[in-house]
C-alpha cells in the first residue's frame, strides 16, 4: 500500500493577482514582437520552469521570473474558467 495522502489539499490563492494578469500580458506581448507564438513559449516555461522560453525583451523573462510557476498557472486557470462562463 502507497503512503500517500488521499485528501484533498487547499491552495492558497496569490494575494495579488492584477499584477499577474498583467505580467501576463505584458510578457504575451513581448513574445509576440519577438516572432514567438506566447502560447507555445509559455506552456514550455510552465512546464519546465526553464527561463529561456521566455524572451528578454523588454524585460519580460525577469517580470515573469518574479511570480512562482503556480502562481502563473492559477491566473490562467482563473481567466479561462471566467471567459468559458461568458
Amino acid at each position: 500500500m502507497s503512503n500517500v495522502s488521499q485528501e484533498t489539499m487547499m491552495f492558497q490563492p496569490v494575494a495579488d493577482n492584477k499584477n499577474v494578469a498583467k505580467t501576463i500580458r505584458e510578457v504575451t506581448q513581448a513574445l509576440q514582437e519577438k516572432g514567438y507564438n506566447p502560447i507555445d513559449q509559455l506552456a514550455g516555461y510552465l512546464l519546465s520552469g526553464d527561463p529561456t522560453y521566455i524572451t528578454s525583451h523588454k524585460d519580460a523573462r525577469t517580470k515573469l521570473r518574479q511570480f512562482e510557476r503556480y502562481e502563473l498557472l492559477e491566473e490562467l486557470v482563473k481567466a479561462y474558467l471566467k471567459a468559458d462562463k461568458e
